[in-house]
């Protein structure tokens, strides 16, 4: 498998479409449709972008939130999931913050959808609240409402 590296300026014109297809696994699930893919001006505001593969296959957005680090964005292309590519995204992510001083990594995730609440679980995360109540305590709105719409959704939190 490829390594996690820091995402260089070519990857980020091909990472929109890489979330593209990884929110096609919601669709057995009747969720959707999801908001649109992030755009490369947000992926150019990100703390780090992390990737596999070149060309990229999958990716990881950590965004500045209230000065902590928030795992925004994990998407791998469908084609190159299920070979663990999501957990070393994950786990880099998680060493990054730690790297960069962070007192925790958190995000936010449909609780009960097996490759989100649970996945982030056996990762170490542990629910943290809603995400609205999460958002508006650090001086944001509230999350999109159409995310809500699809089953419950939690802020979980990775700390050391």
């Amino acid at each position: 498998m490829d390594p996690v590296r820091t995402a260089r300026p070519d990857d980020l014109a091909i990472l929109p479409d890489v979330e593209r297809a990884a929110d096609t696994m919601f669709a057995s699930l009747g969720i959707g449709p999801l908001p649109d893919p992030c755009t490369v001006s947000e992926l150019h505001e990100a703390l780090v972008v992390l990737v596999v593969g070149d060309p990229a296959v999958g990716f990881a957005r950590i965004d500045p939130v209230a000065g902590g680090a928030h795992l925004e964005q994990l998407s791998v292309h469908p084609d190159a999931g299920q070979q663990g590519r999501g957990r070393e995204l994950l786990r880099a992510s998680v060493q990054w913050a730690k790297d960069h001083d962070y007192p925790e990594l958190t995000l936010a995730t449909y609780r009960d959808i097996m490759w989100n609440g649970p996945f982030y679980a056996s990762e170490g995360f542990v629910e943290a609240g809603s995400p609205d109540e999460w958002w508006e305590a650090r001086g944001h709105g509230p999350e999109e409402p159409v995310m809500g719409r699809f089953g419950a959704r939690v802020v979980m939190r990775c700390s050391w």
